[in-house]
């Protein structure tokens, strides 16, 4: 079985909330806010039965790339409100220097339980893993997509100072039928201030 990429830097705490890795019994929690229609519309996958989710996130390096984001409360007790994927792969580089692009960079993904939006627990838990990429996982490079529609994440990415990288007309096709606009970001390891988080 795959194991956690660099498991000894998780659990990671933030002021409210805790990152950990996701383990195969936080499924279900993560579907509770994954099936729902407001949240899996912009999913790039969205089983229609807890079963096929299970099936899909019991994959061991599926689940390996995934994080739990828990709010803390005072006595301890966590509570998970999202999830959070973290895929770390290659740059790009010419053959001569290929050897220097493995695991550079990484690519993320986030989910949150619209019961725990607007109160800045999105931006807390993507700030603390970016800390974490350019931090002890030695990352050069963290990007980041979006459908166009999707502005809360776009306007995440933006408040954590993602750079916009590409707006692409029409180059995805909803499961709607629709082809729809995509947005792309990235931050690099130099212009990341950091936070001591």
């Amino acid at each position: 079985m795959t194991s956690t990429p660099h498991a000894d830097v998780w659990p990671v705490r933030t002021e409210r909330l805790q990152i950990r890795p996701m383990t195969a019994p936080d499924i279900d929690a993560m579907w509770a806010w994954r099936q729902l229609p407001e949240v899996n519309r912009w999913l790039g996958l969205a089983p229609d039965t807890i079963e096929a989710f299970r099936e899909r996130y019991r994959d061991p390096e599926r689940l390996a790339s995934m994080h739990l984001a828990e709010l803390v409360a005072e006595n301890g007790e966590a509570t998970p409100i999202g999830d959070i994927m973290i895929r770390i792969g290659d740059g790009w580089g010419q053959l001569e220097v290929a050897d220097r692009v493995k695991g550079v960079e990484a690519e993320l993904g986030w989910v949150l339980d619209p019961q725990h939006t607007g109160r800045g627990y999105a931006t807390e838990a993507i700030r603390a893993v970016i800390d974490v990429c350019f931090g002890p996982l030695g990352l050069r490079r963290v990007h980041a997509g979006c459908f166009a529609d999707n502005e809360p994440s776009w306007r995440l990415m933006e408040r954590l100072g993602m750079r916009r990288e590409e707006f692409s007309r029409k180059t995805a096709l909803h499961r709607s039928g629709e082809w729809l606009d995509g947005l792309n970001y990235g931050i690099l390891a130099e212009e990341w201030p950091v936070t001591g988080s």
